[in-house]
């Protein structure tokens, strides 16, 4: 039974070894290299203050109204290579119908106060933007 338990504890030392980078550990409970690997990944977001740069007058609107808190890239999609060339890269404009309904449709996880609507009864068809400023959405 001991030879047992000592040929476990070995294959777990040995598993460990091989498995376990050897930076894990050296700056709490994570690799410290993927600090590294991170940084090499480009950067897809532009961030806020890159969309107000340009388009001051959207963010006018935006705060303004029931979207202000709501980030630019939420419903745009990452903009870090729009950002860095605006006039080389122009973005593909979201579907209003189908980005709205992701956050509106209704559901029980939501709280009350949120606005939420059942799609196909609010508005079969069409686009929400057809009744809706997007960017400060009250019924226009």
């Amino acid at each position: 039974m001991a030879g047992l338990f000592a040929v476990g504890i070995t294959a777990f030392v040995v598993l460990r070894w091989l498995m376990v980078p050897a930076d894990f550990g050296a700056l709490g409970h994570y690799r410290a290299s993927a600090l590294t690997d991170n940084m090499d990944r480009p950067l897809v977001f532009a961030g806020q203050a890159a969309c107000v740069e340009c388009h001051a007058d959207v963010a006018e609107v935006r705060a303004k109204g029931r979207h202000a808190r709501v980030s630019c890239e939420s419903c745009h999609g990452a903009l870090a290579v729009h950002a860095s060339n605006p006039a080389g890269v122009k973005p593909v404009r979201p579907d209003p119908r189908r980005t709205c309904i992701v956050c509106h449709t209704a559901s029980i996880s939501k709280p009350t106060s949120f606005p939420q609507v059942v799609p196909a009864a609010h508005a079969p068809e069409g686009s929400c933007a057809a009744c809706h400023v997007v960017h400060n959405p009250k019924i226009s």
